[in-house]
């Protein structure tokens, strides 16, 4: 005779869910903590790395300010200090930004660089310079914020004509349309206007280099602000990546979502964009690692780009102060070297899924 079934407990089952949800959480924190580590790591080697090589021991001093050397405390606890902590806030802002960006418009592929903000927000900013003459830097960031917003409206605009919804590949082809036209806009009034130039070189690649603590100062307000946007949108994005009609259905103010949305990632890119200059690929790689450590749970997508984008933008910078023998490549142009070949590999691999 076959042996009698025994039904397991209804409370048995639950318990054992239970359990596994506690793993993952546990998991997740665990690697959440070995980040934050690895990004205090980070910050060290970003203070203690750089064109002219000073011994860690004499680093340690001129950070606590007991340096005997005048020299080494300005590099050390001026120059690199304040490099290092505008990494950390523009880092955290580029990838905030991406996430939502991906989130909202339930697009792999969006950034802020291929979407054309950092592109609106860079024609705003050198739009002012031509009117208003040089500014602040609280000016420029209110221009950029003005053109993240309208490049992100234009953006979603131009992928929405015609027949269908903005679909993934609309908003990039759009984005980069527009990114397109607003470049050759800038690189007009640039040349028209050498005071113009002055001023756009010196970020137009973007750069951590040259800022001073007023930079890290003006910009972070708007980044903190930006970023409680963004983690109270958390559990709003996990339903709305269910489809709008089903956010809407589990109670989902999806217009009011949206809306807030953009402002954060307006907040978010028009800050790090007025601070460092557009920064491409940040916001696009940030979220697809992360979701290697957290799946597609937005609760813990967005804490953990809030450490890994710091991370990428301060190892990007450190290998742009030690590559050449004299002089250094800005953090702007490494991020695309690395960026370029991650965009390739995730549109080829979509490509591969899809057919």
């Amino acid at each position: 005779m076959p042996a009698p079934t025994v039904d397991r407990p209804a409370d048995a089952d639950t318990a054992t869910a239970a359990a596994g949800l506690v793993r993952t959480t546990r998991g997740r924190l665990l690697w959440l903590v070995v980040c934050a580590a690895v990004l205090a790591l980070t910050c060290l080697a970003s203070i203690a790395i750089g064109a002219k090589y000073i011994p860690l021991d004499e680093v340690l001093r001129a950070l606590f300010g007991d340096s005997g050397d005048a020299n080494n405390q300005v590099i050390v606890g001026d120059m690199r200090v304040n490099r290092t902590i505008l990494g950390v806030v523009c880092g955290i802002a580029l990838g905030l930004a991406g996430a939502l960006m991906q989130a909202l418009t339930r697009n792999p592929l969006a950034d802020p660089g291929i979407l054309g903000v950092n592109a609106g927000a860079s024609f705003a900013v050198v739009l002012g310079v031509t009117l208003f003459g040089s500014m602040s830097l609280l000016g420029y960031i209110w221009f950029a914020f003005a053109g993240a917003a309208l490049a992100s409206v234009l953006v979603y605009a131009l992928a929405s004509v015609g027949r269908g919804q903005a679909s993934p590949v609309r908003l990039a082809l759009s984005g980069i349309a527009l990114a397109a036209v607003l470049l050759g806009f800038t690189q007009a009034m640039v040349i028209m206007d050498p005071g113009v130039l002055d001023v756009f070189r010196f970020w137009q690649v973007g750069s951590l280099a040259g800022r001073d603590v007023e930079t890290v100062g003006s910009v972070l307000p708007f980044v903190v602000v930006g970023v409680l946007l963004a983690l109270g949108l958390a559990r709003t994005l996990d339903a709305m990546a269910l489809g709008d009609d089903t956010a809407a259905a589990l109670g989902v103010n999806v217009l009011l979502a949206r809306v807030v949305g953009v402002i954060a990632v307006t907040l978010l890119c028009g800050a790090a964009t007025a601070a460092i200059g557009p920064i491409a690929f940040v916001g696009l790689m940030v979220p697809h690692i992360v979701r290697a450590f957290t799946g597609p749970d937005q609760r813990w997508i967005l804490p953990f780009c809030l450490v890994v984008a710091p991370i990428l933008l301060l190892v990007s910078d450190i290998v742009g102060r030690v590559v050449l023998e004299t002089g250094e490549l800005q953090v702007g142009i490494v991020t695309t070297v690395i960026g370029g070949p991650v965009l390739i590999a995730l549109v080829r691999r979509r490509r591969m899924v899809a057919s």
